[in-house]
């Protein structure tokens, strides 16, 4: 499938139905962690079947219910750790629509988590995880002038990068990222000040890549 489909059919869900993942799309999403880990170095974690880190005040405060299944994104700690996190998290939460589940990046509205961190790691952010009770509902965007310098004499390519990059999801949906393309370099910067910025940042970053094809541009540095 059109990965920019995908995008468009995957919104933030907060209700689950008590429905448990199947095997083998578990299997599928844990051989894709697997995949993702070895090329990122992080420690992705996904705990199945595990309905006590949802069942707090907080994650009650965030609407959240019925969630038992849940995304860890764990990595050692350097200075680029939030925009991997947001980056290889995002492949995930892609995979995992593919799949048919739905997802909810997740960033302070739940309570202690199963997974395993090392000493020199830590746990950067959560996704829920499983089949929601309802498909959610589509972001609001910004226009693509106030989010890109996107032209109407530009490449397709990079006009399905920042079609894809607007179907990112970001932090309370704030958008606060800049595409800008100089031939075929491509930068992308965060612009103000923002909760989560640099996870939202991998967030855009992944999409943008799916969205316009590695293969025709290169990010400047």
């Amino acid at each position: 499938m059109d990965p920019i489909e995908i995008m468009k059919q995957r919104h933030s869900v907060r209700q689950y139905l008590d429905k448990p993942i199947p095997a083998e799309i578990r299997t599928q999403l844990d051989s894709y962690v697997a995949e993702l880990n070895k090329e990122s170095k992080l420690n992705i974690q996904i705990i199945y079947d595990e309905p006590n880190c949802f069942n707090s005040f907080m994650a009650h405060y965030g609407k959240f219910s019925g969630v038992s299944n849940y995304i860890a994104i764990v990595g050692k700690k350097e200075k680029d750790l939030e925009e991997k996190a947001g980056y290889y998290g995002e492949k995930l939460v892609l995979k995992a629509q593919e799949l048919g589940l739905n997802t909810c990046w997740v960033a302070l509205t739940h309570g202690k988590s199963k997974s395993v961190i090392n000493a020199d790691e830590k746990e950067v952010i959560i996704i829920s995880l499983g089949y929601g009770a309802n498909d959610g509902n589509p972001h609001k965007s910004k226009r693509i002038t106030d989010l890109s310098d996107l032209k109407d004499n530009d490449p397709e390519w990079f006009k399905r990068g920042v079609e894809a990059a607007l179907l990112a999801p970001t932090a309370i949906n704030q958008q606060k990222f800049y595409i800008a393309r100089d031939g075929n370099k491509v930068s992308i910067s965060v612009r103000g000040i923002g909760t989560n910025t640099r996870i939202d940042l991998g967030i855009v970053r992944c999409h943008f890549e799916l969205g316009a094809g590695k293969d025709n541009f290169s990010w400047a540095e």
